[in-house]
């Protein structure tokens, strides 16, 4: 916390700091009202800033297409009033939070280009989320994805092609079910000619 020279209380996220072309800057104090931060297209190395949570009146944070490592914050999930989060093409990787489904008005998210794995946070705002949103991380599964994860651990699950036995008795229950139908249709049509009802 930090007093103003009006007297009234401002407060500072403190000890940010970003290495870009080999320089690294750092930031004392950050103003907790900030509404906006794009540090986009930058060369950004290291881990996401933990006190980037702090920030509780950010809508809109972009940190995409640098080279940010480490896994994505869970205190990102305390971002209560954010609505766009773009964290693509860097190399993040680990699991995505499942804090991050606090975001109740996040309305963009792209965290395509990493390397994150595991299972995709689910309920909220991630339920509008479509696979674009995730597109190349390899290792991350379950919905919107067509990869489907193991329930116990979160990773992706190479589904079988169906044994012959399986495939057989499918077919047979296809069959079965025109068999019936058509035998039906014939009944009918038999009892509708020869009763000569409807005229």
């Amino acid at each position: 916390m930090a007093y103003s020279s009006v007297d009234e209380l401002a407060y500072y996220a403190q000890d940010i700091s970003f290495a870009t072309k080999g320089l690294e800057t750092e930031f004392e104090f950050l103003l907790t009202i900030w509404m906006a931060i794009d540090f986009s297209n930058n060369n950004f190395v290291g881990e996401i800033p933990i006190t980037l949570g702090e920030l509780h009146s950010l809508i809109v944070l972009n940190l995409s297409h640098n080279c940010l490592t480490g896994p994505i914050p869970s205190s990102l999930g305390n971002l209560s009033e954010l609505e766009s989060l773009d964290l693509s093409s860097n190399k993040l990787h680990g699991r995505i939070p499942a804090e991050l489904t606090n975001l109740g008005f996040l309305s963009v998210l792209n965290l395509s280009r990493n390397d994150l794995v595991g299972s995709i946070p689910q309920g909220k705002q991630f339920d509008t989320f479509t696979n674009d949103s995730y597109f190349g991380n390899l290792g991350l599964c379950g919905m919107p994805l067509s990869k489907s994860c193991d329930n116990d651990e979160g990773t992706p699950v190479k589904l079988d092609p169906p044994e012959d036995g399986d495939e057989l008795s499918w077919k047979y229950s296809i069959l079965m079910g025109y068999g019936c139908g058509l035998v039906l249709g014939l009944s009918m049509g038999y009892m509708v000619f020869t009763t000569e009802k409807p005229r």
